[in-house]
C-alpha cells in the first residue's frame, strides 16, 4: 500500500536525524546486503540506505530493485541516500525509529 503524503512528511521528519544503517557498494544487492536490509527493516522499520554508485541512473535502478526485493516503500531520495520504510506488525518499541 503506497504511503500518503502526510505519512511521507512524518517519516521524512523522523528520518532527517537518522544515520545510514546500510551501505550498498559497487557489488550491488548481494545476499549479505539483502539479509542485513531485512534485519534492519524488521528492527527499525524506517532506515536510511547509502548507495556508493556514481551514476544517477544506476543508483535509481538499484533503489527500485531494493524496494521491490525487500517489499518496502521508498520515502525519500536525497543524493546517494534513500529513506525506506516497511511496517512491522509487532515492532520492538526499543528498536523502532517510529516508536521512540
Amino acid at each position: 500500500m503506497p504511503l500518503s503524503n502526510e505519512q511521507k512528511k512524518t517519516y521524512k521528519a523522523i528520518g532527517h536525524h537518522l544515520k545510514p544503517v546500510l551501505i550498498v557498494a559497487d557489488n550491488g544487492l548481494s545476499e549479505g546486503v539483502l539479509a542485513e536490509l531485512e534485519r534492519a527493516l524488521n528492527d527499525h522499520e524506517l532506515i536510511k540506505v547509502q548507495f556508493r554508485q556514481t551514476e544517477r541512473d544506476d543508483r535509481r535502478s538499484l533503489m527500485d530493485e531494493l524496494c521491490q526485493q525487500a517489499r518496502c516503500e521508498l520515502v525519500q531520495v536525497i543524493g546517494k541516500i534513500a529513506l525506506v520504510y516497511r511496517k512491522n506488525p509487532n515492532p520492538n518499541k526499543a528498536l523502532s525509529n517510529l516508536h521512540r
